[in-house]
């Protein structure tokens, strides 16, 4: 009788285990940012760098990992349509706004920092964008010597699963300014400030900066960590802009730039960059980033 005790404790321990594996699985989040790089460039007007030879990589990158959410930077008129149509199942948000409104097409030293959702698991409770400039709430306005109009896109979304709520935001600091990227964040966090200490947020970006730089250092000084870290320890990857280069690129800085950091209720469970070719070209000149985590139930 004891043996036949200890054997259904053991059966029944290994069959929780398993539950809270299947649990976990079941409710794991995937989220990728990904710069794919303005277009129409000039400069990319050569073999394998021009959007209509890429694109393809582009989609079938972000469909490989099964994203839930995919945070987009730089996307212009023909990338977004793209996407728009190749990602079936996902919304896409934060394209249109009246400072697009003025042009059809081109490059104006405007692109927008998009998210997609996966609507078949969320629903949009909310969303909106502001201005990185002490005018957040008009389009394209530019302050602290930003070199170009920055902005944050953000979404609230509900998970149908779990009935659990994430703040989602994607950002795209300035490109040459010390000053403005580091204004640009202290704006982000201060508005994050306004939700409770354990509400789950989540943001995605191209920095433009590393982890030792003032971005990040504003983050982690209000709470905030990375998640890529969080998995792989307190270390540099590398970089993830490579200028269309891949491993072959030399820079003067090697660091990443691109980042997911979470706030409040959120368990980082993997974190990996996608630094390799698809379909013999890279997708973008930058290494897209996809992380799994969880929101711990409630």
């Amino acid at each position: 009788m004891r043996k036949l005790t200890t054997l259904l404790m053991v059966l029944a321990g290994i069959c929780q285990c398993a539950f809270a594996a299947n649990q976990e699985k079941e409710y794991t989040h995937t989220i990728m940012t990904a710069n794919v790089r303005v277009t129409g460039l000039e400069a990319d007007e050569k073999p394998g760098l021009r959007w209509s030879e890429r694109r393809d990589a582009c989609i079938e990158a972000v469909k490989r990992e099964k994203p839930d959410i995919v945070c987009t930077q730089e996307m212009m008129y023909d990338s977004y349509a793209y996407f728009k149509e190749k990602l079936k199942g996902y919304a896409a948000f934060g394209f249109e706004g009246p400072e697009m409104d003025p042009y059809t097409e081109g490059y104006h030293l405007i692109a927008k920092n998009v998210i997609f959702y996966n609507t078949k698991r969320y629903e949009l409770v909310g969303g909106g964008c502001y201005w990185l400039s002490d005018e957040p709430l008009k389009g394209g306005s530019m302050s602290w010597n930003t070199t170009r109009a920055r902005h944050c896109n953000y979404v609230r979304l509900r998970d149908r699963k779990t009935n659990r709520q994430i703040r989602v935001l994607n950002v795209h600091l300035d490109h040459i300014s010390d000053e403005a990227r580091g204004r640009q964040m202290e704006m982000i966090v201060e508005e994050c400030s306004q939700y409770a200490q354990d509400f789950p947020q989540v943001m995605c970006g191209d920095f433009n900066s590393g982890i030792k730089d003032k971005p990040s250092l504003v983050l982690r000084k209000a709470g905030w960590k990375e998640m890529w870290e969080t998995v792989n320890g307190e270390r540099e990857y590398g970089f993830t802009a490579h200028g269309f280069k891949g491993d072959k690129y030399k820079p003067k800085k090697v660091r990443r730039i691109d980042f997911i950091y979470y706030h409040g209720d959120v368990k980082p469970v993997s974190s990996r960059v996608i630094d390799e070719k698809v379909y013999e070209v890279y997708p973008s000149d930058h290494y897209f980033v996809v992380s799994k985590f969880i929101i711990p139930g409630k």
